[in-house]
C-alpha cells in the first residue's frame, strides 16, 4: 500500500483542525463586529463552524460517490462527540448545565434522531428526504434567532459574551474566515481522497472509514474547543458545542449530502449504527435534561460514555479485518 494517501489523511486532518479553528473564531467575531446577540452565536455561529468540517467532508464524498464517507462521516461524529469528547470533557472536569436553552434543545435532539432513522429505514436517503431534514434544519434555525432574541438571560449567553473579550478585530476576522474557509476545503478534499483510497488498499468499506478515521479527525475541533471551554468553568459552551454539532450533522450535513446525490446506504447503518448513536443520544438527554434538578455529567458517567465509544470503535475494528 502507497503512503500517500495516509499522508494525505494525516496532513488533511490538520490543516482540517487547525483551519475549522480559525474559522470559527473569525465568523464568531463578525457576528459579534454586526450585533448578534451572543445567544445567537452560541446556538448557530459556534453550532455551524464546528460542523463545517463535517459538511464539507460528506458534501464531496456523496459528490465523488462515497455515501458510506457521507453518512460515516455525520453518524460517526456524533458518536464521537458524546461518547469520546463529551467523556473525555467531563473526565477532566464534571459538566453541570445551567442552560435552560440547551435543556430545550435535548429533546429537540432525540427527536432529530429518530427522524434520521425513520427516513433511513428503507436504506434509501432521497432527495425527497434530504429535503425534509432541510426543511427542520431551516425551523430550527428560525427557532435559533427567535430564541436568542426573546430569551432575557441564560448562562450560555453569558458565557458566549464573556468570550466576546477575546474576539478578533474586524479586519483579522474577515481575513481568518476567508482563509480559513478556503483551507476547509482544500483539506477536505485531500482526507475524503487519501480516506478512499486507504479503504481501497485496505479492502475495506468507505463506511468503516468514515465513521474512524474520517469521524474522529472532524470531531476534532469540537474537542478542542470543549477542553478550553471545561477549562475556563464555561459548562454549557463545552455541551453547546456537542448539541449544535450533532443537529447539524445530522439535518445540514446529512441533508446536503443527499440533496448532491441521493444515497443507498449500507445496511450496517440500520442496525449498528443509527442504534448505537440513538443510545449515547438518549444516554445524554437523560444525564443532561434534569428533570427538576441539575442536569450532569459526572465522572463515573464520562468513563461509561468513553467505556462504550472504545466498544464500538473495537468493534468497527474487528468486523472490518474479518
Amino acid at each position: 500500500m502507497s503512503l500517500l494517501p495516509l499522508l494525505a489523511i494525516g496532513l488533511g486532518l490538520f490543516v482540517l483542525v487547525w483551519s475549522a479553528d480559525r474559522f470559527v473564531a473569525g465568523a464568531a467575531a463578525l457576528a459579534r463586529h454586526f450585533g448578534m446577540a451572543p445567544l445567537l452565536i452560541g446556538m448557530l455561529i459556534v453550532g455551524f463552524g464546528t460542523s463545517a468540517p463535517e459538511m464539507l467532508v460528506s458534501a464531496l464524498a456523496s459528490w465523488g460517490g462515497n455515501p458510506g464517507i457521507a453518512l460515516g462521516n455525520a453518524f460517526g461524529s456524533n458518536i464521537a462527540n458524546i461518547g469520546l469528547i463529551l467523556g473525555l470533557t467531563a473526565l477532566l472536569s464534571p459538566i453541570a448545565v445551567h442552560s435552560n436553552v440547551l435543556r430545550r434543545e435535548l429533546p429537540v435532539l432525540l427527536g432529530v434522531t429518530v427522524l434520521i432513522t425513520v427516513l433511513l429505514a428503507n436504506l434509501v436517503l432521497s432527495r425527497l428526504d434530504a429535503v425534509i431534514l432541510l426543511g427542520v434544519f431551516a425551523g430550527l434555525v428560525f427557532w435559533s434567532i427567535r430564541e436568542s432574541y426573546q430569551q432575557k438571560s441564560d448562562s450560555l449567553a453569558e458565557q458566549i459574551e464573556a468570550e466576546g473579550a477575546h474576539a478578533l478585530s474586524l479586519r483579522p476576522a474577515v481575513i481568518w474566515t476567508i482563509v480559513g474557509l478556503v483551507l476547509l476545503i482544500a483539506s477536505s478534499r485531500l482526507l475524503v481522497w487519501g480516506a478512499v483510497e486507504t479503504a481501497t488498499a485496505l479492502g475495506v468499506s468507505d463506511l468503516v472509514i468514515g465513521l474512524t478515521v474520517v469521524a474522529i479527525g472532524t470531531s476534532l475541533p469540537e474537542l478542542a474547543s470543549s477542553i478550553i471551554a471545561v477549562r475556563r468553568k464555561e459548562h454549557d459552551i463545552a455541551l453547546g458545542n456537542v448539541i449544535g454539532s450533532n443537529l447539524f450533522n445530522t439535518l445540514a450535513v446529512v441533508g446536503i449530502a443527499g440533496m448532491i446525490a441521493p444515497i443507498d446506504a449500507p445496511s450496517e447503518i440500520l442496525y449498528r449504527d443509527l442504534p448505537v448513536m440513538g443510545v449515547f443520544t438518549l444516554v445524554l438527554f437523560l444525564t443532561c435534561y434534569g428533570f427538576g434538578r441539575e442536569g450532569r455529567i459526572n465522572r463515573l458517567e464520562a468513563a461509561i460514555l468513553i467505556a462504550g465509544f472504545l466498544a464500538y470503535t473495537s468493534y468497527l475494528a474487528m468486523t472490518a479485518a474479518s
